[in-house]
């Protein structure tokens, strides 16, 4: 490796036992370079950033930056998305490829500040975060170096990072123990391994960390109303609210309820699957309450089109690619079809399930007139019938080809 050429380094630092062992890592094989750790607050658990900076300078960095983003997270990366109606493979809400981008633009941020020559994470080689971190770097900052640790060093177990730490005598809270991989932020919970390596094995209790059990969920349903404007979420039961502060009381009422819950195998970008158990409360019933809202107002090419971009916008997203052209002119057109996606949605939260049960939008399509089964004075049934003639007029001209053979 070439490390004569790095002098000051910033870190993606999360306390955790890698990000730990990269620090004087870092040092040792980068000709005694200085170590900067950016941590990013995302809405994790808030034990998660207690003692963070003493942590990170105990290690070795000479400084450490907690940037709170928690607001920019959710109202111009999770809600942009949202507009899109983007779901990975169908399921996954994207709750880490979104989160990924805004730490690594902040990250580039306090490189550039500092005047750092290099940027260093600490995803594996084998995960899909490595390109998520790297292809924000290169849009934003090419002319600065990146270090991935996992693709150097030969510590390949979390043994041999406790024994790597402990030689140094490097306090950590991390022990042997530690069964599962999680991932945390306001959005959403993941857990992966133990267990879950296999996906014949059930997940058990503990593979899930928000959400109430829906069996040991409350046996009476709570409606939570959702009001939406230009497709995101501005108010929960009437109160007005910021876009972290609508999560948060989300989250707490999917939780209650069980809501959000998936358990799957995804594909990875570097070509394995993954299974993983995937908690996203609050995101479930927001989704759940714009696409009602889209129910009411897209007209059916509209909605067509939107179900387009969300399934271009999922892969988009997942593979990093968040400042690349195609993820901007996606958004542009998302942005476009949410200007009359405005409404209020009672939803039903019950034993794991966020189902709307009213809806309704001053920009509504619907006509109560037209869909009625009973008498109307708005419908002549007659023209159905040119309708379907010239809507299957090449059916007709074929077939009547067909009998002429």
């Amino acid at each position: 490796m070439a490390t004569q050429n790095i002098k000051k380094i910033v870190l993606a630092y999360s306390g955790g036992l890698d990000t730990s062992a990269i620090i004087p890592w870092l040092k040792e094989n980068y000709g005694g370079c200085e170590v900067v750790a950016f941590v990013a607050n995302i809405g994790q658990d808030p034990a998660d950033l207690e003692g963070v900076e003493k942590k990170a300078l105990q290690s070795g960095a000479s400084e450490c930056h907690v940037v709170d983003l928690r607001e920019e997270f959710i109202s111009d990366y999770i809600y942009p998305v949202l507009q899109t109606g983007a779901l990975y493979e169908g399921t996954y809400l994207l709750g880490t490829s979104m989160a990924r981008p805004i730490i690594a633009k902040a990250q580039v941020e306090l490189a550039l500040k500092v005047g750092a020559d290099a940027l260093c994470h600490g995803a594996t080689g084998k995960g899909n975060d490595q390109v998520r971190f790297e292809t924000t770097y290169t849009a934003l900052a090419p002319q600065l170096k990146v270090v991935a640790p996992w693709r150097e060093w030969d510590l390949r177990s979390r043994e041999a990072l406790l024994d790597y730490l402990k030689v140094r005598n490097i306090p950590t809270t991390a022990s042997l123990e530690k069964i599962y991989s999680r991932d945390e932020n306001a959005w959403h919970i993941s857990t992966e391994g133990g267990v879950l390596e296999s996906p014949a094995n059930a997940p058990t209790k503990d593979c899930w960390v928000w959400t109430v059990d829906p069996l040991d969920a409350p046996d009476q349903p709570e409606n939570v109303t959702v009001t939406v404007e230009k497709g995101r979420v501005v108010a929960v039961n009437g109160e007005k609210l910021s876009p972290f502060q609508c999560l948060e009381k989300l989250n707490v009422l999917g939780a209650k309820h069980g809501v959000g819950r998936i358990d799957i195998v995804e594909n990875r970008l570097v070509g394995i699957k993954s299974r993983g158990c995937y908690e996203t409360p609050g995101g479930t019933i927001m989704v759940n309450a714009l696409r009602a809202v889209e129910q009411l107002v897209l007209d059916r090419d509209s909605f067509k089109w939107r179900e387009q971009l969300g399934h271009e916008m999922a892969y988009v997203v997942y593979d990093g690619r968040w400042f690349a052209p195609l993820r901007k002119s996606i958004q542009a057109a998302a942005e476009s079809l949410a200007e009359e996606v405005n409404g209020e949605v009672v939803l039903q939260l019950y034993k794991g399930q966020a189902i709307a049960t009213q809806k309704t939008s001053a920009n509504s399509l619907y006509s109560e007139e037209f869909a009625t089964f009973g008498e109307d004075e708005v419908y002549d049934h007659r023209h159905a019938g040119g309708f379907i003639r010239l809507f299957s007029l090449s059916s007709r001209i074929r077939a009547l080809n067909e009998q002429k053979k």
